[in-house]
């Protein structure tokens, strides 16, 4: 238990205090170590006026914790984030406040983390070329993660917006040099040749066409929690082998999931746990694509800001 007032930890030092290596290890952990996500307590999502608030509550024996996010549609045309929010660190024991954390950047470290614990899993080993949907956060965060477990050489931004994807893509100008892969803007159409792809977007509809998709490639698509928008078609979920974070949570708010249980193409029995995966109970077919599609659970933000407020504590 700490003692005196609780540590304020802003994005920077977010950032600082936990490198993408380490979130996407703190989690694989954790799954190995037999976390069970189903166990996991429901995200309260509340309508209000301009957007969503959302309220995501979890525990373990060291730490008890809650993100309070917003999610505002409205936000970008006014110059600002369409998500913000706060983490809350509790210590288990006494429920006293450890830390209060930036809970953008903690977010956008988690998603990118748990997404790249999962290709590690699932993409085969040589994985060289990512199609990356998004030009947000979220798409900077992934191309971070991703390569930290595949040897990415090739990397194909696609954006709607011709704009944003130019500013996107201004970081990467010195790409194809050295060991940087080359990173550039592409259409859908790129999805042909992928051995990942990345799917981290604010769309409503499908983004690709999934007869494209080769058959040993890995999906990844974490940009709705919304049961009516979806990322990815029936016919990717249909060729897929489907893994989620815990059923419960897929079949509650997951749009790619429900809808294509609704259509027919998916039966919800088949759905692979990223828990069982993570332990070997279950094996993904390697002669069909596999998708693993991902909603944001509050047990991810409790392990990676239990982890962060240890960093910061150490470094203070």
């Amino acid at each position: 238990m700490s003692k005196g007032a609780p540590a304020v930890i802003g994005a920077d030092e977010v950032r600082a205090a936990l490198p993408m290596a380490a979130a996407i290890a703190a989690l694989q952990d954790a799954l190995y170590e037999g976390l069970d996500p189903e166990a996991d307590p429901a995200r309260h999502a509340v309508p209000v006026d301009r957007g969503q608030l959302l309220l995501m509550p979890s525990h373990s024996r060291r730490y008890a914790g809650v993100k309070i996010a917003t999610v505002a549609p409205g936000n970008p045309e006014l110059g600002l984030p369409r998500i913000q929010g706060t983490y809350l660190l509790l210590d288990a024991q006494t429920l006293s406040t450890l830390a209060v954390l930036d809970g953008v950047a903690l977010t956008a470290i988690r998603t990118a983390a748990l997404s790249a614990a999962a290709a590690d899993l699932l993409a085969v080993p040589g994985a060289e070329r990512l199609v990356i949907f998004g030009t947000g956060p979220q798409a900077h965060s992934h191309i971070e993660a991703l390569r930290a477990v595949r040897p990415l050489r090739h990397i194909t931004v696609v954006g709607r917006d011709l704009d944003r994807l130019a500013t996107f893509l201004q970081p990467y100008g010195d790409s194809g040099q050295g060991s940087a892969p080359l990173v550039e803007a592409g259409t859908a159409e790129a999805v042909a040749q992928a051995d990942l792809v990345a799917c981290c977007t604010t769309a409503r509809t499908p983004l690709f066409d999934g007869s494209a998709l080769p058959a040993h490639a890995t999906v990844v698509a974490v940009g709705s929690h919304e049961p009516q928008a979806r990322e990815v078609d029936d016919e990717t979920v249909r060729r897929s082998t489907v893994v989620v974070e815990a059923r419960a949570a897929a079949l509650r708010e997951a749009g790619d999931i429900i809808l294509a249980v609704q259509s027919g193409a998916l039966d919800p029995e088949s759905l692979v746990g990223l828990a069982e995966l993570a332990r070997g109970t279950v094996e993904a077919d390697v002669s069909r694509p596999r998708l693993f599609k991902s909603v944001g659970m509050a047990w991810e933000d409790l392990i990676v800001a239990g982890v962060a407020y240890e960093a910061h504590r150490g470094g203070a």
